[in-house]
């Protein structure tokens, strides 16, 4: 097949990686892809347009695209493609709504009855400045629509949430936010692949979304993850039935049939897993620790999901641990510094995989060129071992005055 993987960051390199290796596949294109993904597909000169992209896959007969990120699923990428006859793995933009507004993904939950926090919608800042007033602080405040996992404040003082609550709907464009309770105990990631039918739940992982040691510092896209998260026995079941299975059967109910990944971000409470996002895509960065990890062949995944035969594929996996670093500028995530340069080594695959995301090619070599920028993989038997072999791959990477977490992983082991 001629496959074509869109998006530029170190999730579509993993995804890049990780369907290269498929029997199935004669010819990989990325849009617009990266300097890793260079050494792996051809790279597609791109600007974001859905419709011309469809138009180019639909010339050089592309006969399979995998979606990374969600700002193409919200802008209809899926529908553009289907609508020229062409497979693509991700969800139309109707169901990538499920990401592309929380106050809808909120509306889901209470429809379908799916176990999240309490909350409410505000557009009006007063309103919104109000009802802080009334329920207090531990609260959590949300940007409804796109924020690249950095829309999100975590607020310990009243003072905290209303500042939070002017930025977002103080700007020129009318936003939503969504106010939430604040929940406590463990948060994991479910991700699942589904057909609109069948959903087939993937290994589950553990983000690390604050920029500093001990979960401190800002929120960010991730700065790290590991996998798999142990889940205790019955939970996989259990969110599978509670979440996972209500929103797909849920959707279908309503006209929508949701093909590709559901991302589950879960807080494990005392009362159960509840939901704290739904995103329509594999995140970033659990996908770089969850790929590794997969022994079936993630094109033949993907057919099957498109194809509505997920049910007939069975989803195997290795038994290893995989624990993922993210480097990022110095600067991140408000002013990150690019065309810092970038030297990485040659390490066995089977132990460190390097998966760049913020990179380009400059005259002298890679350099860096966005926030996060660097994915550092271990692979071990368990975890720990893992975690010692992804840090050992970050000691030697040459990127002077990096930012990373250096407690990934720490809290499960």
């Amino acid at each position: 097949m001629k496959v074509l993987v869109v998006g530029s960051g170190g999730r579509e390199h993993a995804i890049c990686w990780k369907v290269a290796q498929s029997p199935l596949v004669r010819e990989l294109y990325a849009a617009p892809g990266n300097p890793g993904m260079a050494e792996l597909a051809e790279c597609i000169p791109w600007d974001g347009d859905v419709q011309w992209l469809a138009d180019w896959a639909l010339r050089e007969g592309i006969e399979l695209t995998l979606v990374g990120p969600e700002g193409p699923l919200v802008e209809g990428i899926a529908d553009a493609f289907m609508s020229r006859g062409l497979k693509i793995f991700g969800p139309t933009q109707k169901a990538a709504m499920i990401e592309g507004s929380k106050a809808f993904a909120k509306g889901l939950m209470e429809r379908f009855g799916i176990p999240t926090a309490r909350h409410r919608s505000f557009s009006d800042v007063l309103d919104a400045l109000a009802y802080l007033e009334a329920v207090g602080a531990p609260i959590v405040v949300k940007d409804s629509g796109l924020a690249a996992g950095k829309g999100v404040t975590v607020a310990t003082s009243l003072q905290q949430a209303k500042q939070a609550v002017t930025n977002i709907l103080s700007g020129p464009e009318r936003a939503e936010i969504v106010i939430e309770e604040f929940l406590s105990g463990s948060e994991v990631t479910v991700l699942a692949v589904t057909d609109g039918v069948t959903i087939k739940p993937l290994l589950p992982s553990q983000d690390h979304k604050r920029l500093l040691d001990g979960d401190t510092g800002p929120m960010t896209g991730g700065m790290g993850a590991i996998c798999p998260y142990p889940l205790a026995p019955g939970l996989m079941t259990e969110i599978v039935e509670r979440v996972l299975k209500p929103l797909v059967d849920g959707l279908r109910a309503e006209g929508i049939v949701y093909k590709g990944v559901i991302y589950a971000g879960l807080m494990l409470t005392d009362d159960g897993p509840k939901v704290l996002e739904f995103n329509a895509r594999f995140g970033d960065p659990e996908c770089q620790a969850i790929l590794p990890l997969l022994e079936t062949d993630l094109a033949e995944l993907a057919l099957a999901v498109v194809d509505g035969r997920l049910h007939e594929l069975e989803i195997r996996w290795r038994a290893q641990a995989s624990a993922c670093v993210v480097m990022a500028a110095p600067g991140y995530p408000d002013d990150p510094h690019k065309g810092l340069p970038l030297s990485l080594p040659q390490l066995p695959p089977e132990q460190v995989l390097y998966f760049q995301a913020g990179t380009r090619r400059g005259p002298q070599g890679l350099v860096t060129n966005g926030g996060r920028v660097l994915n550092v993989v271990g692979l071990g038997r368990d975890l720990r071992e893992a975690i010692e072999r992804a840090y050992a791959g970050v000691a030697a990477v040459k990127f002077e005055r990096a930012i990373y977490r250096r407690d990934i992983g720490r809290k499960v082991i």
